[in-house]
């Protein structure tokens, strides 16, 4: 394969133009599409490159368990995108923080990671990650003092999740890389909800950004896959872990996600705005107690998130007056949003995180991080912003037989 001749162009694009044309190699045959690469194995052109290209001394794929060119143009693109060195790709999201902390943790370390992350990522720190000598403390996303009183002497890795799952609080990345900077710790951030079109947490001090390529990365809700973007030193890391135990992404996913990156900008454009305008809309319905959407001005991390974000995403959330009973009845009644657990999709997708994608946290853990019963998350697609409202109406509609 070939490198575009077209990539030193690419040095001071911008964001539209590395989603389109970023991490392009083209074989002799001249494809303009990018090729995807289903094998398993590569030939070899003799013993001594075989030899070689295992030893890590020549370049070359050796395996599509670490080495493809589709993924590869994958992690190129959004290592473009994210403004990283180099980014490895991964068969989920989970795969993608799983992969970062065997990488780049080691028995006694410490952790401090939010509470208010994804309730898998809870899981995964405080139940799989101990089993491994990891000690991880929660602590509440807004405090910083929580945060510096809770950064020891071993603390190796800080990680957040910004904007927040389902509750769209705003990290200070900036505060928050100082800190881990003062510490010696790594700022590993979760950039699931924004993305590069909205955030860069590298450019804010961060050292890792990590993704769930599922979401909005695809656009369509068509493949799950992952993505772990920062310096060349700490990729090989994670390379490394990868290439020895295998959370791979697949070269069919990895061609889907170099698709979707193409018009990632255009799309958390429509979903911010459509967002904006439901959340403002909720606002004002008697039946709703309160509106979690960073875009509105009232908002706690309103001003922060204008500060580190160009828009404020397509996710919101809102507790209605009562309590499961209302929240189900609410989500039972709506009729064009899907009821799935998925985000960052072309279709507008409706959940109850208190059962479904927080389910597994204790009550004390849910009640800690403000994820009532009453709580519904909503994740704004491409349909139009009428049709939702009309959409959301009916589940009013229902509260009020």
């Amino acid at each position: 394969m070939t490198e575009d001749t077209h990539q030193g162009a690419l040095d001071d694009a911008r964001l539209e133009t590395l989603a389109v044309r970023s991490g392009i190699s083209r074989t002799a045959e001249g494809e303009h599409a990018e090729p995807i690469f289903l094998t398993s194995s590569y030939v070899f052109a003799s013993a001594a490159d075989a030899a070689a290209r295992f030893a890590g001394t020549a370049d070359g794929n050796v395996y599509s368990r670490y080495t493809n060119p589709t993924v590869r143009s994958f992690e190129q693109r959004i290592a473009a995108l994210e403004g990283g060195e180099r980014a490895v790709g991964t068969a989920s999201g989970m795969a993608a923080i799983l992969s970062t902390c065997m990488a780049l943790l080691k028995r006694g370390d410490h952790v401090v990671c939010s509470r208010d992350v994804f309730g898998t990522t809870v899981n995964l720190f405080a139940r799989y990650m101990a089993k491994f000598g990891v000690d991880v403390s929660f602590v509440p996303l807004l405090q910083m003092d929580a945060w510096r009183d809770a950064v020891r002497p071993d603390t190796a890795m800080l990680f957040v999740e910004t904007p927040s799952n389902p509750l769209c609080e705003v990290a200070d990345l900036a505060a928050l890389s100082s800190l881990a900077r003062e510490n010696g710790a790594l700022l590993v951030v979760d950039n699931c909800f924004c993305t590069p079109a909205l955030q860069t947490p590298l450019a804010l001090g961060a050292d890792i950004v990590v993704h769930s390529a599922t979401k909005y990365l695809d656009g369509q809700g068509r493949c799950v896959g992952g993505a772990v973007v920062g310096s060349a030193a700490h990729m090989d890391e994670v390379l490394t872990f990868l290439r020895t135990c295998g959370p791979t992404m697949s070269a069919f996913n990895a061609w889907v996600f170099l698709k979707g990156l193409e018009t990632l900008r255009l799309r958390m454009e429509v979903h911010s705005r459509s967002a904006l305008e439901l959340a403002t809309w909720l606002r004002e319905r008697p039946e709703v107690e309160r509106v979690y959407y960073a875009g509105l001005p009232d908002h706690p991390g309103h001003q922060l998130a204008c500060r580190q974000q160009s828009a404020f995403g397509g996710v919101l959330s809102f507790a209605l007056r009562g309590g499961r009973q209302e929240a189900w009845t609410f989500i039972d009644a709506v009729r064009i949003m899907s009821l799935t657990a998925n985000l960052g999709d072309a279709k507008t997708t409706i959940v109850h995180p208190a059962t479904t994608t927080h389910g597994r946290l204790t009550p004390e853990q849910r009640e800690a991080a403000g994820i009532g019963e009453n709580l519904v998350r909503i994740a704004v697609g491409l349909e139009h912003v009428d049709d939702l409202r009309a959409d959301l109406q009916r589940g009013f509609a229902a509260l009020a037989r």
